[in-house]
């Protein structure tokens, strides 16, 4: 008889927006990342300047749920999520919850990516997703042990979802995915002819 352990596992969370009984509007909240990209022009600028297809706030507005009350309740919303993904993890927070340090809007056109990063200087970040036409990027997270894979075989094809080095989430709209910030992830080209909208956020601990 032999046992097999699974050591080390990667998490990552997915759950509706409004799974604890939050009543955030999806028509609202798209109709509010349009009206921040159509007039923050210093966004416009960053995105021009750095090659960005589409448009990001990241560099330009750090203010949202001051400025906007259906961020603020997003915000209210996460908290609950990235809460529950913590006691999942079983991190040992004391007195000291994780709380939000960034938020901002990406719009992807057809054509656009986001190429492989990670988010340092938090703990738990995560993207709720505002529109996903047919045809838009699934999200792409990366083994975070590859780097060290020198002379590993190649995965099967039909490897399962927890062995493979690559593996794609396509989320749907209200969705919301939380994993930890050192988790390498990229967002593929999206092939859809109308915009990806969605929220990303990063949680840190002090």
């Amino acid at each position: 008889m032999s046992d097999i352990l699974d050591l080390f596992v990667t998490r990552i969370y997915c759950a509706t927006l409004n799974k604890f009984d939050n009543e955030i509007n999806p028509s609202e909240l798209e109709a509010t990342c349009f009206s921040i990209a159509h007039d923050d022009e210093a966004g416009q600028k960053w995105c021009e300047e750095n090659d960005y297809a589409g448009y990001t706030s990241y560099a330009s507005l750090d203010d949202l749920p001051w400025r906007f009350p259906i961020f603020n309740d997003l915000v209210k919303s996460l908290d609950q999520h990235v809460a529950a993904f913590a006691e999942e993890l079983q991190f040992d927070l004391g007195s000291n919850p994780l709380t939000l340090n960034g938020l901002w809007v990406n719009i992807l056109p057809e054509g656009g990516i986001h190429t492989g990063h990670i988010h340092p200087n938090s703990a738990i970040s995560g993207t709720t997703y505002v529109s996903m036409p047919k045809g838009a990027s699934a999200i792409k997270f990366e083994d975070p042990r590859l780097p060290m894979m020198m002379a590993a075989p190649p995965k099967k094809n039909n490897a399962n979802i927890g062995s493979r080095t690559f593996n794609y989430i396509k989320p749907n709209v209200g969705d919301v995915l939380l994993w930890e910030s050192w988790l390498r992830h990229e967002v593929p080209m999206n092939l859809a002819e109308e915009e990806r909208i969605s929220v990303s956020f990063n949680y840190a601990w002090s």
